[in-house]
This record gives structure tokens, sequence and C-alpha cells, in this order.
């Protein structure tokens, strides 16, 4: 698993990679963005200049206090959101991350033909939804868990990641059922390797390159296994 880690990293300055990685990031700041102009946008329409508060008075200021939370808002949510966002752009683009690792370290393979772009669009935003959709639960479940929450959170995005890139990856050389079965075969070994790109994901900028080196990482495993 961690010799898979390292043939990927040393593989990241690939310009496959850095084009889809830069890529996902630079649609996934644009649409950030684009949600924060449209947010002050609503408070700047929408906000009266000021409200009457019993026994307070006239209470002036609200759209320039609601226009800095916004900031802080947006500031959270990014945190939590940039890694999913960008990894439903960037995932639109993953099999060209498979197809580099495999030109260079498998070159013997035959070609395979792309996935539908529906397909990919529909795998996307499934995993994006499961992903966004659990760590809203786990989020409701870190102040329970206390000094155990980074596990919490690197098992359960440890699944998930492993789970889909691992099928991504297996998906083009064997076919959908196939590749979940084999997904399911070897779910323990799967899983470790997801958490492995799980824990950097709490680690700004290098986070973003997760997505990437999660697929390359996959890739080495699956050929691993195939031989095993």
């Amino acid at each position: 698993m961690f010799s898979d880690f390292a043939k990927a990293l040393g593989q990241l300055g690939d310009a496959r990679f850095m084009r889809v990685m830069l890529f996902g990031v630079a649609l996934a700041v644009a649409l950030l963005t684009a949600t924060y102009a449209a947010l002050l946008w609503v408070i700047e329409t929408f906000t009266p200049g000021s409200i009457d508060i019993p026994f307070v008075g006239r209470v002036g200021g609200l759209e320039t206090l609601l226009s800095w939370g916004s900031i802080l808002l947006m500031i959270g949510l990014s945190v939590f959101l940039m890694i999913p966002v960008a990894s439903a752009f960037t995932g639109l683009f993953l099999e060209d991350v498979a197809q580099a690792v495999e030109e260079r370290h498998y070159p013997q393979l035959p070609p395979v033909p792309r996935q539908k772009v529906l397909d990919t669009l529909i795998d996307t935003a499934n995993f994006v939804g499961l992903l966004i959709a659990l760590n809203c639960v786990a989020v409701l479940l870190y102040p329970f868990a206390g000094p155990f929450s980074p596990l919490l959170f690197w098992g359960l995005n440890g699944y998930l990641l492993g789970r889909d890139y691992f099928t991504l990856v297996a998906t083009r050389r064997l076919g959908r059922e196939p590749a979940k079965a084999m997904r399911k075969a070897y779910s323990l070994r799967i899983w470790a390797a997801g958490v492995l790109m799980a824990a950097p994901l709490s680690i700004p900028l290098i986070n973003l390159a997760i997505p990437v080196l999660g697929v390359a990482t996959f890739t080495h495993m699956f050929h691993r296994l195939m031989r095993q």
C-alpha cells in the first residue's frame, strides 16, 4: 500500500496530473466565489437599512454586519466544501490520471475505451452527494467523539475515497459489476489505503492533490492485486 502511494507521489509532477488538479481547483474556487457573490447580492438587496427592536430602538448597520458575517461563514464553509467541490470537478477527469499511470508503469496493457460522459457525471454526482451527506452527519458526531474525532474523520472519508476511486480504476479494466465484486473481496485493504488518502485531507493545500493521488494510488493497487 505504501509502495503504491510512493509511486503515485513520484508521478505528481506529471503534466496530466497537474492539469487535472489545477483545473479542478480553479473550477472549485470559481464556484465558491460565485456563490459568495450571490450571497452578498441577496444581503444587499433584501436587508433593510435598519430595524426597530423593542426597548432598544432603531438599530442600523445590519447590511454591514451581515456582509462581514457572510465572509466568516464562507471561510468556514470552504474548509468543508472545498474538498468535495474540487473532487467533483476533478472527478470528471480522473480517468486521465489512471491512463497516465498505466502508460508510464504498465505500457504493456492494451488501451481501454473512455467511460461515457453521462456515466462519469452520474458517478461523480453520486460520490460527491454521499461525501457531503455523510460528512454533514459526522460533523454532528464530532463533539461526542472528543479526541477520537480525527479517527472518525479518517475512517469515514477513507471508506468513501477507497470505495469510489478503486471502483473507478477497476471499472476501466473489468466492467462495473466485476469491479464491485473485486472491491468487496479486498474491502479491508482498500479501506486502509483510503484512510492513507484521507489523513492529508485536514492539511490545507495538500488536500487538494488527494483526488489525483488517490486515483493514481488505487491504479497501482488494482494492478498489484490483479497480479496476485
